[in-house]
């Protein structure tokens, strides 16, 4: 199994932005985050028509992003948001959702988070990316001060490569996110295989040293 997430940013696409979702989805990540913030609702909303309808054709799961509605109306049940959005979200909307991730940037975020109903939480950004030009990465020892600090699923974003994945895995986390790269790939598809093979290769590889 998979456990790659791709989250999405249409402004980075040089294709059909509908054209590279359906290659990333094809190659069976573990999920896609669509993750479209700077779109009206309506926008967002048939947006997310279109990308569901092409996950739901590969059986890769789509998470909506931030707009907490339109995953209502369109009855998806695995929500991301920024903590801040998820502090207000109420109980009994909470339960609607049988996956619900928050994006956190601290120790103390990723407790709250857990606390507040969070079955995983995204931690980064843990290496220098482009997406923040100008600001260090965080580490490899902020992300194993994050995986210990939580019971649930932690995955890494930010800078994320195959040259670097299988020390996000040893340092505790269930997986990692990829954005810039899987957006920018002229091969998407086999972008996310390549990713997977080498996480696939690191398994066995523990595994090995048991």
């Amino acid at each position: 199994m998979s456990n790659i997430i791709c989250v999405t940013n249409r402004r980075l696409c040089r294709t059909n932005f509908l054209y590279q979702i359906e290659k990333i989805a094809e190659a069976g990540p573990m999920a896609i985050i669509l993750r479209e913030k700077d779109l009206s609702r309506e926008e967002y909303r048939n947006l997310a028509k279109s990308v569901l309808s092409i996950c739901k054709k590969y059986e890769t799961p789509c998470i909506i992003h931030s707009f907490v509605n339109v995953a209502k109306e369109l009855h998806v049940n695995a929500l991301h948001l920024p903590l801040s959005i998820l502090r207000t979200l109420p109980n009994e909307e909470k339960g609607a959702f049988k996956i619900l991730g928050a994006s956190c940037h601290s120790v103390e975020e990723a407790q709250a988070a857990e606390a507040l109903g969070c079955t995983y939480i995204t931690a980064g950004h843990i290496f220098d990316t482009d997406c923040k030009k100008g600001l260090p990465g965080r580490g490899l020892e902020f992300l194993k001060r994050v995986c210990n600090s939580v019971s649930i699923p932690v995955y890494a974003i930010g800078g994320i490569t195959q040259q670097n994945l299988s020390e996000v895995m040893a340092s505790g986390a269930a997986g990692a996110c990829v954005m810039s790269a899987a957006m920018l790939a002229k091969d998407p598809r086999t972008y996310i295989l390549n990713l997977k093979c080498q996480n696939h290769l690191q398994s066995e590889f523990n595994l090995d040293r048991v």
